[in-house]
């Protein structure tokens, strides 16, 4: 059976999201986020972000908060918190299934 594209979230989708976990933030102080929290391993470029965003933003993960000419800021909503509780679920049980665990 076919995945529906947001039943998981690719690596850069889960940091955005963990991201704008911490509050309301701009594309600019996303992408300075994620470098920072994984020390540079991952790197999100414009395109691939404000892909990410736009996606985000019609699937209801995210609403924007404001805009300063072309510096648009966002928020997660309640839909886009669960969808990150529920892939940090899923990667914790690969972890586990990984080490052998239950």
């Amino acid at each position: 059976m076919p995945r529906k594209s947001m039943d998981t979230l690719t690596e850069s989708m889960f940091y955005v999201l963990m991201a704008l976990m911490t509050g309301p933030m701009c594309g600019i102080d996303i992408a300075a986020f994620i470098e920072n929290r994984t020390k540079g391993r991952v790197k999100v470029g414009p395109a691939t972000l404000y892909t990410i965003l736009g996606k985000f933003e019609s699937e209801k993960y995210i609403r924007e908060t404001a805009v300063e000419g072309r510096k648009r800021t966002y928020e997660i909503t309640g839909k886009g918190f669960e969808a990150y509780r529920e892939e940090l679920k899923r990667l914790k049980q690969c972890v586990i299934d990984a080490e052998g665990g239950n």
